[in-house]
């Protein structure tokens, strides 16, 4: 597994990739463990609109299938450029690429702990269309809370700061 960057805000990964989509909720939602980089089996359709830059993964989720890891409720709206008839559906169930050790340890976390795999981003390297799942834990309010809080008390130091005080 390559060594990624964790800042999900970032435009562009450590090794110049390019990003399609960020779910910027997933670590506010979720506290992730541990993170997989796969690849999705996808229609020229697909990876047409992925080209401009069309895709929604803030509903989607991971499921870890007898075959497979599967993304669920991934969203890439249509092409625009081609016929009708030549569409794919939008929200249709994509296979994910991963080794088999790596889908034998999803499988057993997210059966054993509860965990829930979490698309975190999706972004293009050396041409191929990549999703970063995370593997995490969903947190509670007041978990979220402390996180807001944090972020504030963070924001308001680097303010006085950069105001000299």
């Amino acid at each position: 597994m390559a060594v990624l960057r964790r800042d999900a805000y970032n435009q562009r990964m450590s090794d110049g990739d390019r990003a399609i989509a960020i779910n910027r909720k997933a670590t506010f939602n979720y506290a992730i463990e541990d993170t997989y980089e796969a690849g999705m089996i996808l229609t020229g359709s697909e990876v047409k609109a992925l080209r401009e830059g069309q895709a929604n993964i803030g509903d989607a989720f991971a499921r870890v299938g007898p075959d497979g890891v599967y993304l669920i409720n991934l969203h890439i709206p249509p092409y625009t450029k081609t016929g009708q008839f030549d569409q794919h559906e939008p929200t249709r169930t994509r296979k994910l690429l991963l080794h088999a050790g790596e889908i034998e340890k999803m499988r057993a976390k997210t059966q054993e702990k509860g965990l829930t795999l979490v698309p975190m981003r999706m972004y293009w390297k050396n041409g191929y269309a990549k999703v970063l799942l995370g593997l995490g834990k969903g947190k509670k309010m007041h978990d979220k809370r402390a996180d807001i809080k944090k972020k504030e008390v963070a924001r308001e130091v680097a303010r006085a700061i950069r105001q000299g005080r």
